[in-house]
C-alpha cells in the first residue's frame, strides 16, 4: 500500500544575554503532536527579532512580538529548538516537544463522479492529487507583514466538524492523509474568509474541486475546497467574514461539505488547533 500524502498556556524558557536578562521566549504548549501549530511570544521587549532558526515570521499580537510554527503531519518526533536574535546581538532560545500522532483510517472510495473505485482509477486520482498539491505548494504568501487585522473566525455559521484533521483515508490501493477540517455545510452554504487577506488562487482542481486560497501574510494561508460557487478572483483583497463562495461537493468528495486547510509556511496544520491559538473554539 502506498502512502501520500488551546487554550493558551505559557511555558517560559531561556533568556537572552546578561544585559537583557528580562527577555524571554514562551511557547503556547510544551508538547504538541504531529500536525499541530505553536504560538511563540517574546516578553521583555517590543522589538521584532532580526533573525530566527528555524525561519519564523514575527508580528505584533496583543502588544508583544509573536510568531507561528507549524509541525508537519509527518514531521519527525522529538525536540524542536528555536533560536532568536535581535539587531543588537541579543539572543534567546526555547524548545518544545513534537510527539507522534495516532491516525485512524477510514475507507473512502473514489466516488462515481470521478470514475469509481477501480485500481486503475485510484492510480489516476492519486496522480491528479499530486499535481494539485504541487500547484498549491507554489502559492505565494507575503512575508513582510501580517495582512490580517483581527482574530480569526470560522468559515461557516454555526460550525460543526464532520471530519477532523489528521485521519487517513483509504481508497483500497492508496492511503491519503486528511490535512484539513471538514465542516457540515449543505449545498449552497455561504463560505466566509476566516480573516482579512489577498486571494491568491480561485480555480478548479480535479481532486479538490472549486478552490480558493487566501493569503493572510507571513506564510499563513487559508484554503477552501469542494465549493459549488466562487465569488472572488485572484488578487482581490477580502475582509474577515466576507462571503467568498458557496459550499458544494466538487472534486473528490462523498457529499456536500466545506474542507478548510490552514498552512503556516506551506505546512498544513490542524485548523481547529490554529483557531484555538487565537482563543477561538467551537460553541459549547
Amino acid at each position: 500500500m502506498k502512502s501520500y500524502g488551546l487554550l493558551f498556556f505559557i511555558f517560559p524558557f531561556f533568556i537572552a544575554s546578561a544585559a537583557h536578562a528580562a527577555i524571554l521566549l514562551h511557547v503556547s504548549q510544551a508538547n504538541i503532536i504531529q500536525g499541530e501549530p505553536v504560538m511563540i511570544t517574546v516578553s521583555g521587549t517590543t522589538s521584532l527579532p532580526a533573525a530566527t532558526s528555524p525561519r519564523l515570521y514575527f508580528f505584533m499580537y496583543r502588544g508583544v512580538p509573536t510568531a507561528l510554527y507549524g509541525a508537519d503531519l509527518h514531521q519527525a518526533t522529538g525536540t524542536v529548538s528555536v533560536s532568536v536574535i535581535w539587531k543588537d546581538g541579543t539572543t534567546a532560545t526555547t524548545s518544545f516537544l513534537v510527539r507522534e500522532r495516532v491516525s485512524p483510517t477510514e475507507f473512502i472510495p473514489v466516488p462515481a463522479s470521478l470514475g469509481g473505485n477501480s485500481s486503475a482509477n485510484q492510480t489516476r486520482v492519486v496522480s491528479e492529487l499530486e499535481k494539485d498539491n504541487t500547484d498549491l505548494l507554489k502559492t505565494y504568501s507575503r512575508k513582510d507583514k501580517a495582512l490580517w487585522t483581527a482574530i480569526f473566525s470560522f468559515p461557516v455559521a454555526n460550525p460543526v466538524v464532520t471530519d477532523p484533521y489528521g485521519f487517513v483515508r483509504s481508497s483500497g490501493d492508496y492511503v491519503i492523509a486528511h490535512k484539513g477540517t471538514d465542516f457540515h455545510a449543505p449545498p449552497g452554504t455561504p463560505v466566509d474568509a476566516v480573516n482579512r487577506g489577498v486571494v491568491r488562487v480561485a480555480k478548479y482542481y480535479p481532486t479538490y474541486g472549486n478552490t480558493i486560497v487566501v493569503d493572510h501574510g507571513l506564510g499563513v494561508l487559508s484554503i477552501y475546497m469542494h465549493l459549488s460557487k466562487i465569488f472572488v478572483g485572484a488578487g482581490e483583497l477580502v475582509l474577515k467574514g466576507e462571503k467568498i463562495g458557496l459550499s458544494g461537493e466538487t472534486g473528490y468528495a462523498e457529499g456536500p461539505h466545506l474542507h478548510l486547510s490552514i498552512r503556516i509556511g506551506n505546512i498544513s496544520v490542524d485548523p481547529m488547533k490554529f483557531f484555538a491559538l487565537f482563543g477561538v473554539t467551537l460553541p459549547q
